[in-house]
């Protein structure tokens, strides 16, 4: 049968590949002119995934911070409406109403900083007034019912050291014993922000950071209304360091104590941590979600959720997430996974287990 050129066998040899000539490597592909179509290049996709880098977070951003200020101004507020009413070491003391409100206010007026701060510094409007409605009467209640225990605390604690003999306001077992009282109000502003932010071990840290802070800030108001000699400007500085004392207290104690948590590397709240309470975390543009994401048209009302199972953190995404520069709808995380939403990138941490 004969051969057709189809049947051709093709042969390249060594010399034939030598003399080849390959070129200059092109270079990168010139935009298109204006009004024309660009179809992309086959590197855009490394593009798909924004390049932010990390942040520097601002002081404003830590919670033992704003929690602190939140107490300080409280208190101050606090003062500042009960003092032109307060008496000193009169008969009449009792019967004057600033006498008698200016605890309970100033406490009051704590768990009312205490309950919105977070979203203040959060940017959310709308969960800070929420929050505010809620707070307030809440501190009226828990304001005076921690008023009569630490004042029933207080003077028994008095009855005791007078009976040992402590007589004298210079004396620190007098000290001790106010700042043992007033640890009880530092516990009802932990009560207070727990109930706010909806978590029973949010609440816990808060009634133990409150506790440590307001115990300490009360064993220097003494100190504090002997060398300034008492009256109004010594109230307020004993008041102003107590608040602030309780907002530090809880803040540290609540970073110090978490287990799993995000924080914020880049974007508008780059060094913002959230600690992840509940058992389910919502992530969005929406101002009710938990970790309000502002200022990004790219990010959906609720972009995505993070789900807390036993030791488990699985997030679900309804909005795009990159993880190590792929997309994902739903993965469980590890520590020190890096997540990126919109402007966003979170880094997920997880306490170590001994």
């Amino acid at each position: 049968m004969a051969t057709t050129d189809n049947d051709r066998t093709i042969k390249i040899t060594l010399d034939d590949l030598a003399k080849v000539n390959v070129g200059e490597r092109p270079g990168p592909i010139a935009p298109a002119a204006p009004g024309g179509k660009s179809y992309g290049t086959i590197t855009d996709a490394a593009d798909q995934v924004p390049a932010t880098p990390e942040g520097r977070g601002s002081i404003l951003l830590q919670a033992w911070f704003y929690l602190g200020m939140a107490g300080l101004l409280g208190a101050l507020a606090g003062w500042a409406i009960a003092e032109p009413a307060f008496v000193d070491g009169t008969k009449l003391a009792e019967e004057r109403w600033g006498n008698f409100w200016v605890v309970p206010l100033i406490l009051t007026l704590m768990s009312l900083g205490f309950g919105v701060a977070e979203s203040i510094v959060e940017r959310s409007t709308k969960k800070a007034f929420l929050r505010g409605v809620l707070a307030l009467p809440l501190g009226v209640i828990l304001g005076f019912m921690f008023y009569f225990v630490a004042n029933m605390l207080f003077a028994t604690l008095l009855r005791i050291i007078f009976d040992l003999g402590a007589h004298s306001e210079r004396n620190p077992a007098l000290w001790i014993a106010r700042g043992i009282a007033w640890a009880a109000f530092g516990a009802a502003g932990g009560v207070v922000y727990g109930i706010i932010g909806q978590s029973g071990k949010k609440g816990k840290y808060g009634v133990i950071g409150g506790m440590i802070g307001a115990g300490l800030g009360g064993m220097i108001f003494d100190p504090i209304a002997l060398l300034t000699h008492g009256g109004g400007p010594s109230r307020a500085v004993g008041f102003a360091l107590v608040g602030m004392a309780t907002g530090v207290g809880m803040g540290l104690v609540e970073s110090a104590l978490k287990d799993r948590w995000l924080y914020v590397t880049a974007g508008p709240l780059a060094g913002k941590q959230f600690i992840l309470y509940k058992p389910r975390t919502t992530i969005g543009s929406k101002q009710d979600c938990d970790i309000y994401l502002f200022k990004d048209s790219n990010i959906l009302p609720e972009h995505a959720s993070l789900e807390l199972t036993g030791s488990r953190g699985q997030i679900r995404a309804t909005g795009p997430v990159f993880l190590a520069g792929s997309t994902i709808q739903s993965r469980v995380l590890q520590d020190n996974d890096l997540l990126q939403i919109g402007r966003y990138s979170f880094r997920y941490k997880e306490k170590q287990r001994t």
